[in-house]
Order: structure tokens, then C-alpha cells, then sequence
């Protein structure tokens, strides 16, 4: 083979690691996977732990009930009796309404039957108070995972500032497989919880970085927006993919089979870092990053990351205790509790992706404002629906709403850090990852317990009414001032730039020139 044929593939992969769009897409398949793992679990771990703990324990007490000799006058536990008076054989049930043949004269034994609520609906599985207990249970394995990657994401911030963005992507991939295939082989509570956290661990290393490195890479603010938004359409995808994936999966295939898919899938995009991102290479940022704590304490940071928890935070909610509400008051099979979750998952790959765009353009504050004002009145008609149908709307209305709010407020973290703060982005976006983590670990935790207290419909009309009121809070987003200068120069009419405010002359959306100046003071 000649030697110029030779360096071809090498030159390609010097293109392909020089190309945003190809970092863009590394960041997709990476947010794609992480969030398929997310959902897929859903509809699956409520209706596992059922069938294996609670159907488990009552088919094997269920004989041992029948050891123990009966008192008098109760039906033996025999399949029948021989009567020495008449030479007469009894076929006994051994129910409590089986009949005594003694001297060709049938007696009745007494009633014994416990007093017992009536059977339940058919197809609607047995067992309230167990049902009632594992919402929190299953709240609280769904949020581990949060509360693991709420902790974790300012070290990774810290991390990246210090080696940059390739490293911790890489590592994220390596944990994000590994607690794939521990969900595929995990066949407790205890098990499942472990894997759950150790997946918060990887995917604070794949957002954290996913996220910086794309602010980092598209300096432009309107092409962040855009990046922002099918980046975040690859989140999006995940979640749309992995609530019915999983749980018609587990109802045809068997419980390890979505999760080997993952598995597979997940080497094919750690396959794809070592060759676009080189994850031994050391890239520490030219410029030191603001503090984590400097950025806490700015209030215009503080009101998107909130934006960010409280519109997650009821679709958080939901992951736990939708899927148990259907099975208690619509006897829903098992692919239709992952399958109420596809209408929200539609709807919030087409708001990412459409406001990526749009949100720019109308003003961002606006966009989310109105977002969460949808997001709280979706919540509050969720309780109406009195089937699967019914949930489409709410559902439906929920998860484009949350798309608006995300595609707006990720682009604004790092807009407020380029206007106020340095521009290094791993700790503003390893904030807006602990706002999005908070709303899923305080959602899941005590969303169990607000529902074994005073139910389903009361929790979804407490988050509905904390997102409509937070909603004008957004407004505080129209124009937050640079540091620097405090003055306003974010409006619908002039769209945002970034690294150009260092004069104290309004901004312009054209390169100037040396003589431009004195020529716009001859045009006033």
C-alpha cells in the first residue's frame, strides 16, 4: 500500500478531532445513552420488585398455610375422609365451607372465613399496602442516583478546569457500562439501588464535561443555542426512547435484555471517544474558572439553575409514582406504564430542538417563563385522566414545556458566565447539572412520601402550583448586567454576544472596523 494511501485514515481522524460538529456528536450518543439508562429502569423496577418480593413471598407462605393440623369441627386439610359408620367416602376441599358426613347426616363446621376486602378489579394486581410502601422505595432508588451525582459535579467541574474535557468524558463512559450490565444482572433491591448510584457517578463525568467542552467549542452565542439544543435533543431521544424500550423489552424478553442493548451501544460510543476526543490527552483551561461558590452567589445564575430543578422536578415526580398510580386505579399491563411516558418524551425532543432556535429569537426569560407556566398547569390535569388515553395531553403538554425551559437556560449558563464571570464553563455547568440533579433526587424521595400521605393527585397539584408560581421569576433573565460595567445589554431586539462588552458603547451584530466609530457618530 503506498505511503499516501496509508496516512489517509489518519488524516481523516485529524479532521474528525478538529471538527465541532463531530465533538457535537460525541456529546449526543453520550447524553442519548445516559439518558436511555435513565428511563429504561421506569417501567421496570416497580413491577420487578412486585413480582419478585411481594408475588414471591405470598406463593411460598401461601402452602405453608396448609401444614399445621386443624382444630375441631374445621374441615381437615385432606383430599378426602373415610367415615367408619357407614363405610361412606367424603371428598373434602379442605375450604371452611367443606361438609362433615358423620352417621349419613352432614354437618356444617363453623364459619372461619376472616373478614377480607373484596378482590380487586380484574388484571389489577393485589397487595395496596405493598404497593402504597414501594412508591417510596422505588423513589428512593431513583433518586440515588441524583443525590450521588449531586455531590459528585462540583469535583468534576474542579476536574475539568484542571485536565479538561476528554479525560472525564472517557471516564464517564467506562462507569456509565459498567453499571449498564450490573442493572442487567441485578436481581435485589439492594443491587439495583448500587447500580443506580454508581450510574449518577459516570453520568456527572458525561454531562459535566459533555456540556463544557460544547461551550467551549461554539463560542458564538447563537451557535451555543443551537448546539445547546441537539445536544440536549440527544437527552431528549434517551428519554424518549428509554421508558417504552424498557418496558416492552421486559414484558416480551426478560428483564436483562434492555440493559445488554445498553451495553452493546455504550461500547460503540466509547469506541467512538478514543477516536474523535483522545482521552489521554491533558487539556487544562489557558485561564483560571470563576469559583463554584463565586457563581452560587450570583442571583441571575441562582434563578436559571432553579429554572432548571423545579421544571425537572415534576417530571421526577412522575418516574416513581405514575407507573404505580395506573397500576392501583387503571389495572395497566406492563408495557403501558412505560408507554404514558412516549407522549412526553415526543414532545420534548421537538421543544429542544425547535427553541434551540426559537428561543433566541423570542428572548430566552420568555421562553422558560412561559415553559413553566405550561409545565404547572400539564401537572395539575395529570390526575384527570381516567386511562392511558388521558395522559397524552397532560403528558404530553409536560414534556414540551420542559424542552422550552431546557434549550433556554442551558445556553444562559454560560451566556452569564461569559457576561459576568470568566469564561470557563465546567463549574457553571456542573451547577446547572446539580439544579437538574436536585429536582430529580428531591422529586423521586419525597414524591413516595407525599403520595402514601395524601395521594397521587395532591402531589401533582403541590409541583404544578411551586412551578406556576416560580415562572415570573424568569423575568429576572431579561437583562442581566455585565459585571463589569452593570449595564443591560441583553433585549429582544439586540440578540446576546458574548466576549463583547468591554466598552461602554451599545453593541453591534457586525465586526467593526478601525474608522467604524467615526463613522456612526457621522451617521447619528
Amino acid at each position: 500500500m503506498p505511503p499516501a494511501a496509508e496516512r489517509v485514515p489518519w488524516r481523516w481522524l485529524a479532521a474528525g478531532r478538529a471538527s465541532r460538529s463531530l465533538v457535537l456528536v460525541v456529546v449526543f450518543v453520550a447524553l442519548l445513552l445516559d439518558n436511555m439508562l435513565l428511563t429504561v429502569v421506569v417501567p421496570i423496577v416497580p413491577t420487578f420488585l412486585y413480582t419478585t418480593e411481594y408475588e414471591g413471598a405470598n406463593s411460598s407462605v401461601a402452602p405453608a398455610r396448609t401444614e399445621p393440623a386443624p382444630p375441631a369441627l374445621k374441615a381437615p386439610p385432606f383430599s378426602s375422609m373415610f367415615s367408619y359408620f357407614d363405610n361412606t367416602t367424603v371428598t373434602i376441599s379442605g375450604s371452611t365451607s367443606a361438609m362433615k358426613l358423620v352417621n349419613g347426616t352432614e354437618i356444617s363446621p363453623p364459619s372461619q372465613t376472616p373478614a377480607t376486602s373484596p378482590p380487586p378489579p380484574s388484571g389489577c394486581p393485589e397487595g395496596k399496602e405493598f404497593l402504597a410502601k414501594e412508591n417510596i422505595r422505588v423513589g428512593l432508588l431513583f433518586a440515588s442516583k441524583a443525590l450521588v451525582q449531586l455531590v459528585v459535579n462540583p469535583s468534576v467541574g474542579l476536574l475539568t478546569n484542571r485536565i479538561g474535557y476528554h479525560i472525564p468524558m472517557f471516564i464517564g463512559f467506562v462507569i456509565m457500562f459498567l453499571s449498564t450490565v450490573m442493572f442487567a444482572f441485578s436481581g435485589t433491591y439492594t443491587l439495583l439501588f448500587i447500580a443506580r448510584a454508581l450510574q449518577g457517578i459516570g453520568s456527572s463525568f458525561s454531562s459535566v464535561a459533555g456540556l463544557g467542552m460544547l461551550a467551549s467549542v461554539y463560542t458564538d452565542d447563537f451557535e451555543r443555542g443551537n448546539a445547546m439544543g441537539i445536544a440536549l435533543g440527544g437527552l431528549a431521544l434517551g428519554v424518549l426512547i428509554g421508558a417504552p424500550f424498557g418496558s416492552i423489552m421486559y414484558e416480551f424478553v426478560g428483564k436483562s435484555s434492555p440493559f445488554l442493548v445498553l451495553a452493546f451501544l455504550a461500547l460503540l460510543d466509547g469506541a467512538l471517544q478514543l477516536c474523535i476526543l483522545q482521552p489521554s490527552k491533558i487539556c487544562p483551561e489557558s485561564t483560571k474558572g470563576t469559583p463554584v461558590f463565586t457563581l452560587l452567589r450570583d442571583p441571575y445564575i441562582l434563578v436559571a439553575a432553579g429554572a432548571l430543578c423545579f421544571s425537572n422536578m415534576g417530571v421526577a415526580m412522575l418516574e416513581p409514582t405514575l407507573p404505580i398510580w395506573m397500576m392501583q386505579t387503571m389495572c395497566s399491563p406492563k408495557w403501558q406504564l412505560g408507554m404514558a411516558f412516549l407522549p412526553a418524551s415526543i414532545s420534548y425532543l421537538i421543544g429542544t430542538n425547535l427553541f434551540g432556535i426559537l428561543a433566541n429569537k423570542m428572548g430566552r426569560w420568555l421562553c422558560s417563563l412561559i415553559g413553566m407556566a405550561v409545565v404547572g398547569i400539564s401537572l395539575l390535569c395529570v390526575p384527570l385522566a381516567k386511562n392511558i388515553y388521558g395522559l397524552i395531553g397532560p403528558n404530553g403538554g409536560l414534556g414540551f414545556a420542559i424542552g422550552m425551559v431546557d434549550s433556554a437556560m442551558m445556553p444562559i449558563m454560560g451566556y452569564l458566565v461569559d457576561l459576568r464571570h470568566t469564561s470557563v464553563y465546567g463549574n457553571v455547568y456542573a451547577i446547572a447539572d446539580v439544579a437538574f440533579c436536585m429536582g430529580f433526587a428531591i422529586g423521586p424521595s419525597t414524591g413516595g412520601a407525599i403520595v402514601r400521605a395524601i395521594g397521587f393527585p395532591w402531589l401533582m397539584v403541590i409541583i404544578g402550583v411551586i412551578n406556576i408560581a416560580y415562572a415570573p421569576l424568569c423575568w429576572c433573565l431579561r437583562n442581566p448586567p455585565a459585571k463589569e460595567e452593570k449595564i443591560a445589554i441583553l433585549s429582544q431586539e439586540c440578540p446576546m454576544q458574548t466576549k463583547s462588552y468591554t466598552t461602554q458603547k451599545p453593541l453591534r451584530d457586525f465586526p467593526l472596523t478601525d474608522d467604524s466609530d467615526v463613522e456612526a457618530e457621522n451617521a447619528e
